[in-house]
């Protein structure tokens, strides 16, 4: 007969397994596990010896308010002669003692979140147990180490913002070891309707990160929920902050959880992502953010992309846009439901767009899918695939009411698709995992599985007259300068026509503002095969009124050929560019030594700057906190503003500082510097 062992006290041994299972940056204070994998606790008999074969003891682990063995959500199990790491096991690895080692393991598909672990008929412990991507049986399994060290592992990284022309890096903390990240990722799961409503079936679900992704897309946004962001693309920012404030993820999800799961204002596309990101690094599954330039909003799923424009090529409000860039995320896991080709990278998108089954949320799709032109598969391939596939047609409405088709000599939609590189700050182009060469046979294929003409068809050949938009290399912020609108002639006849130039302020969501220089030539006059360059002249004091926080600004050429009337549009935005930030460390980095960083910015604006204020932020630099420091004075033209600001790593490591400086004129310039932190 067997007999239960009497059990006085344990210890989790949390130092230990924390860090086996790399969750040691969430501190070692309680026990946090990754699924699929081995951990120990060290029992203390309170009498009798542990004999095997005659001491007995028996498990139960239980997750969720409503434990239930069909859901997946309680498991009972006993001692076994060796762990089997396919399920929940339990076995003895010390010799008949007063003292019993015990290894444990849970199965690498159950649902994640916080467990309690019953031991015999009363001891209970309690862990937090995560998704596994170093576990072969886990479903977000990853092979490459250096990917996750940089998918799962990394707590800072790179955000591409700007133009396809010129991507801008934007320093990111994700910071999800940071303090209490952890319990408030968890919170989000269980504040979604889905755990509202059913809290044992949603606590099931979380041992799929399909289903896991699918909710964070729709959590992250406050819009069906009380999720964490308020999303905000007009106007100005009362009752919050520009979504160009945040340096990271920690103080969104902080005041989330502090203003009692009231959504954080505001975000935009890349702070949507962010969080997302951060979240699912937090709970185990490998992501990354991409950027997508020059990505299509499809509101009615026909692949299309229709825009109006007037006689001057302004560009008249529509539902469905052109993004200057649009930021989403891409998750790591296998797709059971589908064959293997489509395992692997899976795009989510946080942002609020459209609805997908009744929810502002979108994803997960396979990347693979939206390369191939499969748009069956679950979940919004199509939306995915029209973002960076699209065709795009511009109408022109006249005066008189009627409409004519544009030729347009405007790039494809989908461009310079970037991510963070592993391992460095480089930019990744992966462009080519979402489709296709333009014009090759794989793309014409994939379009036609996609039910769609093929979009060679649309081109236009460049025969006949001929427009296009050159730009300078400099074009900073506070200066002067000039873009060119080219025609060229390639016909075999004189052409008269008119041209109209013009450029206004842009949000990167495509949001037109005011102009900013306009030029209207009725006669423009080329000979066969001649070309002409007609200027544009941006002045700093006409556009620096009109600018948006994105820098950006979108310059529309319309030509009309009087012979025919047909008229041809030529559109492009470009970004302004910002001064640099310069970082320099003081002292030997240290884990646990004061550190000084000393911060530059020179003003290259022809006029003061007021209210300057510099901050930082790093994971494990700055304690999750941020850190500001205000300039008392203004700083003039070309003259440099300059503060040292104290902060004290708490680990060693490569760690990315965050620089952020503000003021009335130069709004949220960012830079970065990694510091390595060596030991005491």
């Amino acid at each position: 007969m067997s007999e239960a062992l009497d059990i006085e006290r344990w210890n989790l041994e949390c130092e230990f397994n924390n860090t086996d299972h790399r969750t040691d940056l969430n501190g070692v204070d309680r026990l946090i596990l990754r699924r699929g994998q081995v951990f120990t606790i060290s029992l203390y008999l309170r009498s009798g010896t542990f004999q095997p074969g005659v001491s007995s003891l028996e498990f139960v682990a239980e997750t969720g308010p409503q434990p239930n063995e069909q859901y997946g959500t309680r498991a009972s199990f006993g001692l076994s002669a060796s762990i089997d790491t396919s399920r929940w096991s339990a076995a003895v690895t010390s010799p008949p003692g007063d003292m019993v080692a015990l290894s444990l393991c849970a199965a690498p598909d159950a649902p994640i979140g916080r467990y309690t672990l019953t031991l015999g008929p009363s001891e209970r412990i309690e862990f937090i147990l995560l998704f596994n991507p170093w576990c072969p049986g886990d479903a977000v399994y990853m092979e490459n180490e250096q990917s996750l060290e940089e998918y799962v592992l990394s707590q800072d990284g790179i955000i591409f913002r700007g133009s396809y022309k010129l991507p801008i890096s934007t320093p990111w903390n994700f910071g999800q070891f940071e303090s209490g990240i952890l319990d408030t990722c968890l919170q989000i799961l269980d504040m979604n309707p889905k755990c509202l409503r059913n809290p044992g079936k949603d606590c099931s679900g979380r041992r799929n990160p399909i289903y896991v992704s699918r909710v964070l897309s729709a959590m992250v946004n406050c819009n069906d929920d009380k999720g964490v962001l308020l999303g905000k693309w007009t106007n100005g920012y009362e009752g919050g902050v520009s979504p160009l404030f945040w340096k990271g993820s920690v103080e969104i999800l902080r005041n989330w959880d502090k203003q009692a799961c009231q959504p954080v204002r505001y975000g935009q596309c890349w702070v949507f992502a962010a969080v997302a990101c951060t979240v699912s690094r937090a709970l185990g599954i490998p992501c990354r953010v991409v950027t997508n330039y020059l990505s299509a909003h499809d509101n009615n799923g026909d692949l299309v992309i229709e825009r109006y424009i007037n006689e001057n090529g302004d560009l008249l409000k529509s539902r469905e846009m052109i993004w200057n860039y649009h930021c989403w995320v891409e998750n790591w896991m296998t797709r059971p439901e589908f064959k293997s080709d489509f395992h692997g990278w899976q795009a989510s998108d946080p942002t609020p767009q459209e609805k997908s089954e009744g929810v502002f949320c979108c994803g997960p799709t396979p990347v693979r899918a939206i390369k191939e032109g499969e748009l069956t598969f679950k979940y919004d391939a199509p939306f995915v695939f029209a973002e960076v596939n699209a065709d795009v047609v511009n109408i022109m409405k006249k005066k008189d009411g009627s409409t004519s088709k544009v030729t347009t000599y405007t790039t494809f939609v989908g461009q310079k698709i970037s991510t963070k590189r592993v391992g460095n700050d480089a930019r990744e182009d992966v462009t080519h995992l979402y489709k296709y060469p333009e014009g090759s046979d794989e793309e014409r294929e994939a379009f036609k599985k996609a039910n769609h003409q093929n979009k060679l068809l649309q081109q236009q050949q460049n025969e006949g007259l001929h427009i296009a938009i050159k730009v300078t290399s400099d074009m900073r912020k506070g200066c002067d300068f000039d873009v060119f609108a080219v025609v060229t002639n390639n016909t075999q006849s004189d052409k008269k026509c008119r041209l109209v130039f013009g450029s206004c302020a842009v949000s990167y969501s495509g949001h037109m503002g005011n102009n900013c220089g306009f030029k209207d030539l009725l006669n423009v006059e080329l000979s066969p095969g001649a070309e002409r360059r007609v200027p544009l002249r941006l002045n700093y004091s006409k556009y620096s009124e009109q600018l948006t926080e994105d820098n950006l600004i979108r310059l529309a050429v319309l030509l009309i050929d009087f012979s025919n009337s047909h008229a041809m549009l030529a559109v492009r935005n470009i970004v302004l560019e910002n001064p640099e930030i310069k970082v320099r460390i003081l002292g030997e980095p240290k884990e646990g030594r004061k550190l000084a960083a000393e911060i530059t910015l020179k003003n290259p604006l022809p006029e003061a700057l007021e209210n300057c204020c510099f901050s930082i932020e790093g994971s494990n630099l700055t304690s999750g906190q941020v850190v500001s420091e205000s300039l008392g004075s203004s700083v003039g033209p070309g003259e440099d503003a300059k503060v040292k600001i104290y902060f004290t790593p708490t680990h060693s490591g490569l760690r990315k500082l965050v620089v952020d400086f503000d003021s009335n004129k130069l709004c949220h310039v960012k830079g970065y510097k990694n510091v390595i932190i060596g030991k005491k």
